[in-house]
């Protein structure tokens, strides 16, 4: 539905049973966050904070806790956006199904925002301090806007049409700031905002930052969207929302968002600030680092505004809505942007980044007998090199040719196709020293460590081992083995003190050659629970996939170099233990967690969802 403002959404979420209100009192320091943690594991509603303590503005969160209702916020214009995909894909389509795509020229017309002299979003004046203050983890540096939106201009080329609109994090109290004048702007590597503050950096002009909180569902997506650097989000908002996004001229001179519940307007300095601690989607503290301090100069907000806010953490949490989304729009586009790629799928239980599958094709030697990955690295490196793809850190490809019926989605099935197929003599490839996602600590500095890229074609090469053999020795300090999927085997090592632990990891693997029964497992995973990591796929991919830096955690047993190429005679061994430089994982606080179990007890409409 094509809502005007959060209040018009959150009045149609209640109408049809998709939100509950709650009108007990809720502290916005972790109280709020533990609720909306809880409630969305249980598959529970959005939920109204109705009283905020010592704030005067109600509170939203779980507004997208789930497909359904996501489908439901935009219910009548997410078919219309597909179609535009499927004309950038093939814009003959319009000729063979021309009723499919009468909408598509409105459609279009709403991409193009309006603008107007005044709006709702400037009727109030605020200070930071007057916000919600939400804090989601024990040690988190401060209070934090979760959904933000943030708009920047290209200083080169002002105007909407080349600004960026991201989902930045925003820290508004804590840390070194100062008290309603500063804010903190946590940008990671590879977004438009720092491609703008890198130009206005040149012209020697400040770059002034806008920052939406609120207004109709679709600015957020649009935040989240990974659009090619000069396509403007507020486009894409425009025809997910059903109509123009009004924008309003402000007194500082950056447009704003006119249905916003919330602006803060001001300037990026160059000043750097510690930022930090927050608890992030990796499931980790990404802890304080030096980053852009925003010099606010006004706080907007409209009249009835509501705060909405979300909470990140170990995968599954609101934000995985997100990433299924941004599957379901841009999906079909993959295959046009890289040439022979079928799908890609990074892998939300691993934090997004650190995993990322694809399906490719062979199609360079089809006379050639023997079959082994030529076109898939091709396009793996293409992969690596386009836009938020760029931050894999594990790029597992597959030719789609060997099974046709495989589906990127199918994560156990994935595994279980190239780890029938791999051949590590040949088929891992490293890149050292480069970038890789900014909340990603194992390469032990902020933006720096490796990638590596697996590929697998051809026919099976050998079966998987579905349970443990008996008799299966290990050396010592190494011990309880078990099996995580077919052919993964986790074994739990010493508590790790170095970074890396070459030798410890060295030593399992000179213990074995590369004719012993070990190698049935292609892939062996040091860990430090193994009973942990063997519970679910879920915890196998996020212990293993956000625990290591390729070119440091990667050995193998039977090791060579020949020409420069790493490889394995006989299992791939990844250190998947915590080391000494990586950033602590989340925990709950204990004494918000038992104030939450009294507020269930107490019963309510949200009682069984806590």
């Amino acid at each position: 539905m094509g809502y005007r403002n959060l209040r018009q959404c959150v009045d149609d979420l209640a109408e049809h049973g998709h939100l509950l209100r709650f009108e007990d009192e809720v502290d916005a320091n972790l109280e709020a966050a533990e609720i909306q943690r809880r409630v969305f594991a249980s598959g529970g509603p959005a939920i109204y904070f109705a009283k905020v303590k010592d704030c005067r503005f109600p509170m939203v969160s779980n507004l997208f806790g789930s497909m359904e209702r996501v489908r439901f916020l935009f219910r009548d214009t997410l078919d219309d956006v597909r179609r535009l995909v499927e004309l950038k894909v093939d814009p003959s389509t319009v000729f063979r199904h021309i009723g499919r795509f009468l909408r598509a020229p409105f459609t279009a017309l709403h991409m193009v925002p309006s603008f107007r002299r005044r709006g709702p979003i400037l009727a109030n004046v605020a200070t930071l301090d007057q916000l919600p203050q939400v804090k989601s983890w024990p040690q988190d540096g401060g209070a934090f806007i979760t959904l933000p939106q943030v708009y920047t201009e290209n200083i080169d080329a002002p105007g909407w049409a080349k600004s960026n609109l991201g989902m930045y994090r925003i820290q508004i109290s804590g840390g070194s700031y100062e008290r309603n004048r500063e804010a903190g702007v946590h940008y990671q590597i590879h977004r438009g905002i720092g491609v703008h503050q890198a130009l206005a950096k040149r012209r020697q002009t400040p770059l002034r930052v806008n920052v939406f909180v609120g207004g109709n569902p679709a600015m957020t997506v649009a935040a989240v969207m990974p659009l090619p650097e000069g396509l403007s989000e507020l486009g894409f908002a425009g025809a997910l929302a059903g109509h123009r996004i009004p924008m309003v001229s402000s007194p500082q001179g950056l447009p704003i968002y006119a249905e916003a519940d919330f602006c803060i307007t001001g300037v990026l300095s160059d000043q750097l600030l510690p930022e930090g601690p927050f608890g992030d989607h990796l499931g980790y503290y990404s802890l304080a680092h030096d980053f852009p301090v925003l010099r606010v100069e006004r706080v907007y907000h409209r009249d009835g505004a509501i705060w909405p806010f979300t909470v990140v953490g170990r995968p599954p949490q609101e934000d995985t809505m997100f990433g299924e989304l941004i599957h379901e729009i841009t999906g079909p586009i993959i295959p046009t942007v890289v040439p022979g790629v079928r799908a890609v799928h990074a892998v939300d239980a691993a934090g997004v980044h650190p995993l990322m599958l694809a399906i490719g094709s062979e199609r360079y030697t089809p006379f050639q007998s023997v079959q082994r990955p030529q076109e898939l690295l091709t396009q793996a490196n293409a992969i690596l090199g386009q836009g938020q793809m760029s931050l894999a850190k594990y790029l597992l490809i597959v030719s789609g040719d060997d099974d046709p019926q495989l589906r990127i989605s199918d994560i156990p099935a994935f595994f279980a196709h190239l780890l029938r197929r791999c051949d590590w003599k040949r088929d891992v490839h490293f890149q050292t020293c480069t970038t890789i996602d900014t909340l990603d600590y194992t390469g032990g500095r902020l933006n720096e460590g490796s990638k590596v890229v697996l590929a697998a074609a051809g026919p099976v090469a050998r079966e998987l081992p579905t349970e443990l053999p008996a008799g299966l020795r290990l050396p010592v300090p190494f011990s309880s083995p078990r099996l995580c999927i077919p052919g993964v085997l986790a074994v739990q090592g010493p508590p790790c003190v170095g970074s890396p632990d070459v030798d410890t990891i060295s030593q399992f693997c000179g213990a074995f050659n590369s004719d012993d029964p070990i190698n049935r497992y292609p892939l062996i995973v040091m860990v430090d629970d193994s009973d942990f990591v063997s519970r679910s796929i879920d915890n196998f991919l996020w212990v293993t996939f956000t625990r290591s830096n390729p070119a440091a955690d990667i050995n193998g047993i039977g090791e060579f170099v020949s020409q420069k190429h790493w490889g394995c005679r006989g299992s791939l061994v990844i250190d998947a233990r915590i080391k000494p430089h990586h950033a602590p994982p989340l925990e709950v606080d204990n004494a918000t967690s038992r104030k939450v179990d009294v507020i269930a007890a107490r019963g309510g409409p949200l009682a069984k969802y806590l």
